[in-house]
Parts: C-alpha cells; structure tokens; sequence
C-alpha cells in the first residue's frame, strides 16, 4: 500500500512542480501574465500542451513506480488531477478562460491512460528477448 501511495504521489508531484516551474519562469520572461490566464488563445493552447506533457510524464512515473498493475495507478493519478482540475475550473473560473480549465479537466484521464500506456509499451519492448538473427 505504501508503495503504491508512494507511486501516485511522485507522479503528481512531477506534474506540479513541473508545471509551476515552466509557468514561474514564463512570468519571468514576461511571456505570461502574474496574476491570470486572459491571453492570446495560442498561448493559452501551449501552457496546455506542456502541461498536457507533464502529466503523461507523471502518470507514466506513477506506473513505474507501481508495485503492481501500473495502469490502475497511472489512472488513479489522472482521477486525482480531473478532481482538483474541476476544483479549480470551479474556484478560479475568472483567473482564465472557462474552456481553458475545463479542458484541463477533461484531459486528465486521457493523458493518464496515455502515460500509463506508454509505460506499458516501453516496458513490454524491454522484457522480450533480443533478435540475435544475423
């Protein structure tokens, strides 16, 4: 059980520290607003492409991690994101456009079976046997 809380809890942790730090050093930059998301559309779309990112990565750390059925785990890491993503689509709608966190909701269990299997795939590549054929 440990274990398996340590897994999920890594995972969501490579997504938010991730994500925090990409958007402190946009703030920095200028790039993005301190304060709220009402920006161009084109922005808003690639702070949730590298989320999106951060996510497969920490669901497919979360499956690594996993003492067993890594998948269930990658999953359960995307449950939690689409509840605190609702969360706050809910709390801080006028930070943002509504779409915006809405969406981010909405992806978080596709991107966790996406994580999740990407995990499964890379894992099955490495357990079978070499060709060793000439």
């Amino acid at each position: 059980m440990k274990k398996s809380i340590w897994a999920v809890t890594a995972g969501f942790l490579v997504i938010l520290v991730s994500s925090i730090a990409v958007d402190t050093i946009l703030k920095i930059a200028g790039i993005l607003p301190w304060d709220h998301l009402h920006v161009s559309t084109g922005l808003i779309l690639f702070v949730m492409l590298y989320r999106s990112v951060f996510s497969v990565a920490g669901c497919y750390l979360a499956a690594q991690l996993a003492p067993k059925n890594p998948m269930k785990h990658a999953i359960i890491l995307g449950g939690v994101g689409l509840i605190i993503s609702s969360i706050g689509a809910v709390v801080a709608s006028d930070l943002g456009p509504v779409w915006y966190a809405w969406t981010l909701a909405a992806l978080a269990l596709p991107l966790a079976w996406v994580g999740g299997k990407l995990y499964e795939r890379n894992k099955g590549s490495h357990s079978q046997p070499a060709n060793n054929k000439l």
